[in-house]
């Protein structure tokens, strides 16, 4: 729901906006009329204050100009309506303080006036430009590779091919090929090199190497874990672009890739449709339902069989695993395993299908985290563990305890490791991050060892 405390609802008066909307240039003064009177416009406050951040103007006059833009985005509607063929396109200036509306026809530059704009005669119509654009577009996987992009500039008057490289003469000879009259084109040298940048959400695909597809994991700082089969160390990926920085298999099965800049690590698994949140990796036990997400077959539950097993592939056998009666199919491997809103695991492998059924295992996410040192990308969701009773200490060991270290909330503890808690003694059988020794649940991660 919005609230007023995030929505500035602002009702720009007439009298302050018309000077800022009338064109005042020495070639039009006098000619122009007001714009009609903007529409209110509500305004995200966050928007408001990083849009004046940026552009570095006051947040008043960053709302005004968010009603200038609403004003002369209504002109520009309307005379792209009246002109038809004639429109030759529209664009603000620096401050968006007037709007300019190409004409391929000077007696149309009255109507402009009158709308409270500039008018400019231009040789092409703005349906001429897309149209260019659309004929490359056909043409793009015969583009060159120093050819990062191009598009119809209404500034101009042209169609914009961008060539880096010194590739100019291949950039020409690629859109002559598209039977572009050379007359609509520009050539421009850049230095772009795109990539994507893309929300790095668990159960989305992604591609190693040649192009092997498998499936992201969960989303951590700086980039997201997987299964170590996926890729060796070093392996780099797209969709999003990263390195392997780590992966290990068999034995384990696990691995984690640091992506690029611009690839944004997201507290979400895809749910095919749809996105569920990621707040925490507090283990389930045996029986416990779980669902899991890939790029092959998307979205499927069941629940889990065991913990601790073992399985052997053709590569050599992996211990430690999550056992579930949860269906998977190539590409699907890496994906998450999610209980509710807790990071269970990331697929491994197994038999079945998703036509049929089978058995799949699943490498616990929390060892991973605990391996690499890496934390998990989390909403604002469930908290992931119970809260400690009052009597629970979170370092240094309860009296009586023989010298055991009590048990902690931020410790990452790994099956074997011995705390003392609430006057008993504990013994992890899983790896785990906040979860409460005596807490419902924590059994399928410590053993109670008696009291100590």
């Amino acid at each position: 729901m919005v609230t007023k405390s995030k929505i500035l609802t602002a009702l720009i008066a007439v009298a302050a906006l018309s000077s800022a909307m009338v064109v005042t240039s020495a070639a039009t003064a006098g000619s122009a009329s007001p714009l009609p009177a903007p529409l209110p416009v509500a305004a995200d406050r966050g928007m408001v204050h990083e849009l004046a951040r940026t552009l570095r103007i006051s947040p008043d006059q960053a709302l005004a100009r968010l009603g200038r833009e609403a004003a002369f985005a209504r002109a520009e509607q309307n005379l792209r309506r009246a002109l038809g063929d004639g429109f030759g396109g529209a664009y603000l200036d620096g401050d968006a303080a007037t709007l300019t509306v190409a004409v391929t026809s000077a007696a149309d530059s009255s109507r402009v006036r009158a709308a409270g704009a500039v008018p400019v005669t231009v040789a092409h119509s703005e349906a001429r430009l897309v149209d260019g654009a659309a004929r490359l577009d056909r043409r793009a996987a015969t583009a060159p590779k120093q050819v990062p992009g191009w598009y119809p500039d209404v500034r101009t008057n042209r169609i914009v091919v961008l060539y880096r490289d010194g590739a100019l003469d291949s950039a020409r000879s690629w859109a002559a090929s598209s039977g572009l009259d050379a007359a609509v084109v520009r050539f421009e040298a850049s230095a772009e090199q795109p990539r994507p940048l893309i929300d790095i959400v668990g159960g989305n695909a992604y591609y190693i190497g040649s192009g092997t597809r498998c499936s992201v994991g969960f989303a951590v700082t700086g980039g997201f874990v997987t299964a170590g089969h996926c890729g060796s160390t070093g392996a780099s990926t797209t969709q999003p672009s990263g390195t392997f920085a780590g992966s290990s298999f068999p034995g384990n099965d696990y691995a984690w890739v640091r992506a690029a800049a611009g690839n944004t690590p997201r507290a979400q698994v895809n749910r095919y449709p749809g996105t569920v949140a990621v707040a925490g990796s507090q283990a389930a036990g045996v029986g416990a339902s779980v669902c899991r997400s890939g790029s092959t077959t998307g979205w499927h539950c069941g629940t889990i069989n065991a913990l601790n097993s073992s399985v052997t592939y053709p590569q050599g056998t992996v211990t430690g695993l999550i056992r579930t009666n949860v269906c998977a199919e190539p590409g699907d491997s890496g994906g998450s395993l999610i209980a509710g809103d807790q990071a269970q695991g990331v697929t491994s492998g197994g038999s079945g299908n998703c036509s049929s059924g089978g058995t799949t295992y699943f490498q616990p996410v929390n060892e991973i985290l605990q391996t690499y040192g890496l934390t998990l990308t989390v909403s604002g969701g469930t908290p992931p563990t119970t809260p400690p009773s009052p009597t629970a200490g979170p370092t240094g060991p309860p009296p009586g305890c023989g010298g055991l270290p009590g048990w902690s909330a931020t410790t990452a503890y790994a099956p074997g490791a011995t705390v003392a808690y609430n006057g008993r003694r504990y013994e992890s059988t899983w790896w785990s991050t906040g979860a409460v020794p005596d807490a419902p649940g924590s059994w399928a991660v410590w053993a109670d060892r008696g009291a100590c």
